[in-house]
């Protein structure tokens, strides 16, 4: 079979597989439409907790930025995983016991104030919009190139099967569908980086053939050559702060995230937050482990194949016309002598490579099988997918839970709760589409942005919510507003208004850390200004960090 039949066959068939566990889990009640009826076993609820965290960002993009950036690309791989093990240590178990749906109800609750809750919700849905525009974005790219669509009518598409799932199911449908996306994305990536490794080194083990082989040396080398930077030399594209800033932003922005958040809520009890925690953990290092060598090989395999090549020979390689027609492969003969000159100087460089495509260009560039082609397309589908759905479910709890059924209608019918919910799922996938066809900037930079937005509203609330019994309503909610309000101004005038790095030349992708600590200093003058919490709130504070008993089994709904 050809890479089209393969691709198109693995597609409908993973597409379709997803519906029908969307239409098998449908939910009538608000407790399965939130919390998947918190009867999610540990061990599943893991692997939908890899899924909704690995990203189109992980899947697609991540590669792709280890590609570009050489070591400083590291940033990511410790950020992430690093932002987890701190979530899962410091924060789910204890959410988890306090016994709610979302993140703002946590906060509402907390901080005994409705205005607390609105700024969260607010605070979400930013958040949240954010992150799911680069997911739409990475299924339009995966359904552009191998099903021959153009990229508006694949994330036409990807809206619409995100859509039919979290409607109907809400979070126990979009659980099940993340456990298969999560077997279906990590097949993908093992198969082609071991593929891949194999070829390249005749070593099976990704982990092992990029260790104890000479193939990052040789990248460094053949950069070099061609006149880009150094790849294995430290702070060749980001400076030393902003490496750590990128770092510290994405590790506490991730213990912030109010999508991975909710997914501990969907277990039993706490003690089961800790182990689908750690079932997670295990999960995503699959991928984690295997992303720096996939990078390597890819690159390298890449600029072999691209540079100082007639372009006309190139341009009859099959995989080359498809990328071309995407626009997100671009070749251009600037000299006129028929040979692509690829160059770190942008005014020789002939060869556009957006550094999305990496990993999905990967399997044809390495000339691998047509089966592995389709199956590394139906994983990008999977990974894009999955959290795409559950930051839906997020926007819709955060507007129907937290603000129409606690401050607008609290005796709302379940019907009437799971209607809202649901037009509210609609309404946010018309209103992602147009910027996924037309983004504001590459998938992993628009999650990075997100991340930041995360660590400066999200983690401070939630970290001194649990763990200092005097933080208080006027403290947390100042700290929120001036961590949002300082880092998303930052972060559009820095890259969309021409603003300058003005602070020690910061990028957008740090400036996260910036905007926590500022929330965590705003809120603990303001808080030791003003009153103290009510003495029950300061109760409920040091129960939730008891290990046994449930703090919030009074509150539970």
């Amino acid at each position: 079979m050809s890479v089209e039949a393969w691709t198109w066959t693995i597609v409908i068939l993973s597409l379709a597989l997803y519906l029908g566990i969307g239409y098998w889990a449908r939910v009538r009640e608000t407790a399965g439409f939130y919390v998947a009826g918190r009867g999610v076993p540990p061990v599943a609820n893991g692997a939908a907790t890899a899924a909704d965290w690995m990203s189109g960002a992980s899947y697609i993009s991540m590669a792709g930025l280890i590609s570009f950036l050489g070591f400083d690309g590291a940033v990511y791989l410790m950020g992430w995983t690093g932002g987890y093990v701190l979530l899962a240590l410091l924060l789910a178990p204890y959410l988890r016991k306090f016994g709610r749906y979302t993140v703002p109800e946590f906060i509402g609750d907390r901080y005994y104030s409705n205005l607390a809750r609105v700024v969260a919700v607010i605070a979400a849905i930013f958040v949240s919009f954010v992150y799911a525009v680069p997911q739409i974005r990475g299924v339009g790219i995966v359904l552009s190139r191998y099903l021959g669509v153009d990229v508006a009518t694949g994330i036409w598409v990807a809206v619409l099967v995100t859509a039919f799932i979290a409607v109907l199911g809400g979070m126990k449908g979009i659980t099940w569908t993340q456990v298969v996306q999560y077997v279906v994305l990590i097949t993908a990536y093992l198969i082609m980086g071991i593929a891949l490794t194999n070829l390249l080194t005749g070593n099976p083990i990704p982990q092992l053939a990029f260790t104890f082989s000479d193939f990052a040396v040789r990248l460094s080398e053949l950069q070099v050559e061609l006149g880009f930077k150094e790849y294995v030399a430290p702070f060749q594209n980001l400076s030393a702060l902003n490496v750590f800033l990128i770092t510290l932003t994405l590790m506490v922005g991730t213990a912030g995230l109010p999508h991975v958040i909710i997914r501990f809520y969907t277990v039993p009890k706490a003690s089961d937050a800790r182990w689908s925690a750690g079932w997670a953990l295990l999960f995503i290092s699959l991928l984690y482990t295997t992303a720096p060598a996939v990078a390597v090989f890819s690159k390298y395999n890449l600029l072999t194949t691209l540079a100082n090549k007639p372009i006309e020979e190139v341009r009859q390689i099959d995989w080359v016309q498809k990328w071309e027609q995407t626009g997100l492969l671009k070749l251009q003969d600037k000299n006129g002598d028929g040979i692509l000159q690829m160059s770190g100087d942008p005014q020789v460089n002939e060869v556009t490579i957006d550094q999305d495509i990496i990993v999905l260009s990967t399997p044809e560039v390495a000339k691998l099988s047509p089966f592995i082609v389709g199956l590394v397309a139906a994983g990008g589908l999977a990974a894009a997918l999955s959290t795409a759905a559950g930051l839906l479910i997020v926007i819709a709890s955060a507007i129907s839970h937290d603000l129409y059924t606690r401050l607008i209608n609290p005796g709302a019918s379940e019907a009437t709760k799971l209607l809202i919910a649901r037009v509210i799922i609609f309404l946010v996938v018309v209103l992602a589409a147009p910027f996924g066809i037309n983004p504001p900037a590459f998938i992993a930079q628009l999650v990075a942005f997100a991340f930041g937005l995360a660590a400066s509203t999200f983690f401070p609330a939630i970290l001194l919510g649990i763990f200092d019994r005097r933080m208080n309503m006027q403290g947390a909610v100042a700290g929120m507003i001036v961590g949002l309000v300082f880092t998303a101004t930052y972060i559009i005038g820095t890259s969309y208004l021409g603003w300058p790095n003005f602070i020690f030349g910061i990028t957008a992708e740090g400036i996260g850390t910036i905007g926590m600590l500022l929330n965590l200093v705003v809120a603990y003058l303001i808080s030791r200004a003003t009153p103290p919490p009510p003495e029950e709130i300061q109760h409920l504070v040091d129960e939730i960090r008891i290990p046994k008993g449930s703090a919030g089994s009074a509150l539970e709904h």
